[in-house]
């Protein structure tokens, strides 16, 4: 039986881009690419697959931040629809892209923390 894994120590680790079991190795080398093993504590990460739960969370997360974003570009500056769209179109792009890597790197750490591992079909 392995001894219980500190949920929340691993879920900082993940989205600070580290290997939830040292904290030291990189979890993701490129931009969504998760090393198979941590090059520093040999931790099977690529055993964790996050599958389609980030972008769940990230669409949720950005879905939330949509009108409000609206609302305020719209009161303070009043731009025309086109522009409008353009501005919060940049916004919730930059925002996503940003997101989504942080969101995969804590939802690892929680499948780490859970030990909930791909045991294959």
């Amino acid at each position: 039986m392995t001894q219980p894994r500190d949920s929340r120590t691993a879920i900082m680790r993940g989205l600070a881009n580290r290997c939830p079991a040292c904290g030291e190795g990189q979890l993701m080398q490129g931009y969504l690419t998760l090393n198979p093993v941590c090059a520093h504590c040999d931790a099977p990460l690529g055993r964790y697959p996050a599958a389609d739960g980030p972008a769940f969370f990230t669409m949720t997360i950005m879905l939330l931040v949509l009108i409000p974003l609206l609302g305020l570009v719209w009161g303070i500056w009043r731009p025309e629809p086109l522009m409008l769209l353009a501005i919060t179109g940049f916004v919730m792009t930059a925002l996503t892209l940003i997101l989504l890597r942080l969101i995969k790197g804590a939802f690892i750490g929680y499948l780490w923390a859970k030990d909930e591992q791909d045991r294959g079909a």
